[in-house]
């Protein structure tokens, strides 16, 4: 996949994400913690039935979001090894908050 590709889909993936969570008040932090560490490591029902579960996910952002999933199980295992490694590191920060 394309590096546009992959970065069209992420940036309307957190565009999603960010709206969502200011339309319903939530902790937007919290929101996008769980979103990242289920779309690198979980499926996308995992998505469905946990971060976004208090959402209706239209067809189309269904799709956005199996592309996006799609993009991150393709990445390099050295690539994606990192990337969870960065999200631990970010959620160790946080619970020292």
């Amino acid at each position: 996949m394309s590096a546009m590709k992959v970065s069209s889909a992420l940036l309307l993936a957190l565009t999603l994400l960010c709206t969502c969570g200011l339309a319903a008040g939530e902790d937007n932090t919290e929101l996008f913690m769980d979103f990242l560490q289920t779309l690198l490591v979980g499926s996308t029902e995992e998505l469905y039935e946990g971060p976004l579960s208090n959402y209706d996910v239209n067809a189309d952002a269904k799709a956005a979001m199996n592309e996006l999933k799609s993009c991150i199980d393709s990445l390099q295992p050295m690539h994606k090894a990192e990337l969870v490694k960065l999200l631990v590191q970010v959620l160790g920060s946080q619970d020292g908050a």
